[in-house]
């Protein structure tokens, strides 16, 4: 359990990382409407989680359970859209989170 929790932990810093590239970048980057529609309309991909990383950027993630494949999003302050990373296999997990001071 402990490596999962590892994992989660570089998988949060690598996508904190990469929404500073994208924003210090720009890279594959377009308004957000342009970037859904492609995201749903081509991959038929949903909206998955969402948090705020640094800078005030909207971190998101979205999959399609049907095909399985996955993006990770940055929305920065000025409404752009940048894709941060894309994939493949995506699962959803339902894991037990650890008793408050312990770790898993």
């Amino acid at each position: 359990m402990k490596d999962v929790i590892l994992k989660m932990t570089m998988g949060l810093g690598l996508m904190a990382m990469g929404a500073d590239l994208a924003h210090a970048q720009g890279n594959n980057c377009a308004p957000r409407d342009v970037v859904l529609e492609r995201l749903t309309g081509d991959f038929g991909e949903t909206r998955r989680s969402v948090g705020l990383g640094n800078n005030n950027v909207v971190v998101e993630v979205f999959a399609s359970e049907e095909t399985g494949s996955w993006s990770i999003t940055v929305t920065l302050p000025d409404g752009r859209t940048c894709l941060v990373a894309a994939g493949e296999s995506y699962q959803e997990l339902a894991e037990a989170l650890p008793k408050p001071g312990k770790l898993a």
